[in-house]
């Protein structure tokens, strides 16, 4: 029997106050640490929201909109669980791993070491082996990952391609091996994860039996050793949550890696174009475009372009030639304002290129080789062009194209749902609906950027005359690597090795240049 009521009301009292404590501090520390993170969170969103906007208007600003949202939907959100599941709960076992060998260590300093050099293997080594080992993982998961998005994107644009070749069975199995090579890399990680809390479990157990031992050789004589020897077993265990949540979080590091470096890039990027800001001038009124020695390249390498001089008079149709890589895109790039020449000049009407962004849209419209049809009407793709363009408009812009009497046999004609990426339509449709789209933009300069690829030789021939006949009045700068459709063109460019090698018109060429007569054959199958 007690000597005193309070030898057992007063334990009684503590155990429910722990009891019920324990769950009360985990929640408030929950609370506090989402709370942190949150703020943390919500200034790295206004400070990205700041950068983007101080880069919008500079030519050099390559911040797209698909990237800011994976920004905002995916990299910001990682960096939230990073805080929430790798540095607070690290930063937790970490402080209870050191707090508790140190009161170990009133009662032993040589026992507290021995727990020192037994937890670390859970609180230093297993997380550092984890995130050696995941890393190298979490890339080769990356990239299958990819290599997943990319053939599924291709299967689901070509799905109708695939079922008239007859090899719908290929495509299944190729699209089964990608996934049987992301299911192996994911049961590895289970397999190590496995093994790597069993190792942790087991220096746990071990933990527990030395402070056992410890407490039977330090206590078990006194009249309260039945007790200590408990303490000792038993106050290991709350711990055991937060050591092992120490590898869980290194395990995901490799993961927030790149959100953190993507937005870190970013920010460089971001003070690159706020250094790089031109002011913006009205609309020059001739608008012919001018190249004086410009020499352009990619980070340093060999020059893409060298020294290259162009002038393109208002509503010339030039066609610029070239092998692949011999700088056609990179020409178009310097037109449009996207780089800019490490020397040299590129004008319109007399005004850098730079200078005149905000009227991009105004001056130059592109017709590319997949001009992207959304999953909306006939009718809101046309009015990319012209937001504010009639319905009268927009079935003149058909008929220029040649595309009135096919909507107008259409269900709902204008509101005729185009279907993802316009798969209803055939590649010299997509092309004349685009085409429907520039019209309407009514732009003075228009870039072909090799729009008939993929198109079989009738439907690209007819395709041609449809855009040089409907854009007549424009300046027309046309990249190719063939010759069909050349007689349609004022003006033809040759660049190979960074330079002009050929310029002149097709009739000139034709006769003063054999290389263009040999590859004008070549192209006509003679």
């Amino acid at each position: 029997m007690p000597e005193n009521i309070l030898m057992v009301y007063a334990p009684i009292v503590l155990t429910r106050a722990f009891g019920i404590g324990r769950p009360s501090f985990r929640y408030a520390e929950r609370l506090t640490s989402h709370n942190w993170v949150l703020r943390i969170v919500s200034s790295f969103r206004k400070k990205l929201y700041e950068i983007v906007e101080s880069g919008t208007k500079s030519i050099y600003a390559h911040v797209q909109t698909g990237e800011v949202f994976n920004l905002m939907a995916n990299d910001l959100f990682k960096i939230e669980n990073m805080y929430l599941r790798v540095i607070f709960p690290s930063i937790v076992g970490w402080l209870l791993y050191v707090l508790g060998t140190l009161a170990l260590g009133i009662f032993s300093p040589i026992t507290a070491l021995i727990i020192l050099l037994v937890l670390g293997i859970d609180a230093l080594v297993l997380p550092l082996i984890t995130l050696s080992i995941m890393g190298r993982r979490d890339a080769q998961q990356k990239q299958v990952e990819g290599r997943i998005y990319t053939n599924l994107t291709d299967a689901v644009l070509g799905l109708q391609d695939w079922i008239l070749a007859g090899r719908t069975t290929e495509l299944v199995n190729r699209q089964e091996a990608d996934f049987n090579e992301m299911g192996q890399l994911q049961t590895k990680d289970d397999h190590f994860d496995w093994w790597r809390n069993w190792v942790g479990e087991v220096v746990i157990g071990l933990a527990a039996l030395i402070l056992i031992v410890f407490a039977t050789v330090t206590f078990g004589h006194t009249h309260m050793g039945v007790n200590w020897i408990a303490a000792f077993g038993l106050v290991l265990f709350p711990i055991t949550d937060a050591l092992t949540s120490i590898s869980d979080g290194f395990g995901e590091l490799p993961r927030y890696a790149d959100s953190i470096k993507r937005l870190n890039d970013m920010d460089e990027k971001s003070q690159a174009e706020a250094n790089a800001q031109i002011t913006q001038v009205n609309i020059p009124e001739k608008l012919n475009i001018d190249l004086q020695d410009v020499t352009f390249s990619y980070d340093g390498k060999k020059p893409v372009l060298k020294n290259l001089n162009l002038d393109i008079p208002r509503g010339q149709h030039l066609e610029i030639l070239g092998q692949s890589g011999a700088g056609k895109s990179t020409l178009l790039k310097l037109i449009l304002g996207d780089e800019t020449p490490q020397s040299g000049s590129v004008t319109i009407g007399g005004t850098p290129v730079a200078a005149l962004q905000d009227h991009r849209a105004e001056l130059i419209s592109v017709l590319d080789q997949q001009p992207y049809l959304f999953d909306t009407t006939v009718s809101n793709n046309l009015k990319l062009g012209n937001l504010h363009a009639t319905d009268a408009q927009l079935w003149q812009v058909l008929e220029q194209v040649n595309l009135k009497d096919l909507v107008e046999q259409l269900p709902e004609k204008l509101d005729t749902p185009m279907t993802e990426a316009g798969k209803r339509f055939s590649g010299g449709e997509k092309q004349r609906f685009a085409l429907a789209r520039i019209l309407l933009q009514d732009t003075p300069i228009v870039i072909l950027d090799e729009p008939t690829v993929g198109l079989d030789p009738i439907t690209e021939l007819a395709v041609l005359q449809t855009i040089f006949k409907t854009l007549q009045d424009k300046t027309l700068i046309w990249v190719t690597h063939h010759l069909t459709g050349v007689e349609l063109v004022d003006q033809v460019i040759f660049i190979e090795d960074a330079k002009v090698t050929l310029s002149g018109t097709p009739e000139h060429l034709m006769k003063t240049s054999k290389r263009f007569a040999n590859l004008l054959a070549m192209d006509h199958g003679k």
